[in-house]
């Protein structure tokens, strides 16, 4: 609530204070990475505020559940910021197999175990490219460590950077004390995003086969925005557009609403 560098969790006075804050937080996020030209409403505070709690505590993952389209990942973006974590995540290709995404892993492995760094892995379903992707998902999310992930020389390398913050944590410098030091701080400071749609039957038997992507994560769902959401982004993208007047300005950013609403109607 300070400011951004000064890590301090408490109430905001008001919604106005928070959203000044958020935008803040926008600004900085878009002056060093892809620009996310986001409509911070309430609904969208509101899971901004979620996702920053549960990424903050050690150990915390979030499941996003909600469709396509409704800002999981931009939101766990901006959160991330806001916690000054880096943002990983992997880049799907037609060749993109289990050997790549243990790669991926491995180097988020030692940014948060070796150099004691904050990262949120984002992960969609669409990146599941192979159903044992979530194998190794499920292991990061209930115990941390993935086996097989390193070969031994690596985990040598692993023990041996480590050694003097054991060290310095007046733990007995041994191999097992080292790795289980690595693991720690993995799981202290590796946190995932894991962005579900609850259409079809994927995410309930997933849900079924992995028990840890809902044993070991916080849900936040993504419900359908409101009227007034869905007015401020239809105001807020019409803005810079030439219209002839005010009048016909605001029946058409009000059409926006109304129409998304009776697609979903009729979706339905």
């Amino acid at each position: 609530m300070a400011s951004l560098d000064d890590k301090l969790y408490d109430r905001f006075p008001s919604q106005q204070a928070m959203a000044t804050r958020l935008s803040e937080a926008l600004r900085d996020y878009n002056d060093t990475n892809a620009v996310m030209d986001l409509v911070l409403f309430e609904d969208a505070m509101k899971h901004c505020c979620k996702i920053s709690r549960i990424i903050s505590n050690g150990g915390g993952h979030a499941l996003l559940v909600g469709v396509g389209g409704s800002g999981k990942q931009s939101l766990s973006r901006l959160s991330s910021a806001i916690c000054a974590f880096q943002t990983a995540t992997i880049v799907i290709s037609s060749s993109y197999g289990l050997a790549d995404l243990k790669v991926d892993l491995q180097k988020m492995y030692i940014k948060a175990g070796q150099k004691d760094e904050g990262i949120m892995f984002l992960f969609t379903e669409g990146q599941i490219t192979n159903e044992r992707f979530l194998v190794f998902i499920n292991d990061l999310l209930s115990s941390g460590e993935i086996a097989d992930l390193f070969p031994s020389e690596d985990i040598d390398n692993i023990v041996n950077a480590v050694r003097s913050a054991v060290k310095s944590e007046g733990l007995v410098d041994n191999k097992d004390n080292c790795w289980r030091f690595f693991i720690d701080r993995v799981k202290k400071n590796l946190h995932m995003s894991l962005c579900f749609s609850p259409v079809g039957d994927a995410f309930r038997n997933r849900a079924k086969k992995f028990p840890a992507l809902i044993n070991n994560t916080v849900i936040d769902w993504f419900h359908p925005w409101p009227q007034d959401a869905l007015l401020s982004v239809a105001k807020k993208f019409l803005e810079e557009t030439e219209m002839p007047n005010d009048e016909i300005r605001e029946a058409i950013v009000s059409f926006m609403p109304y129409s998304f609403n009776v697609v979903n109607d009729y979706s339905a």
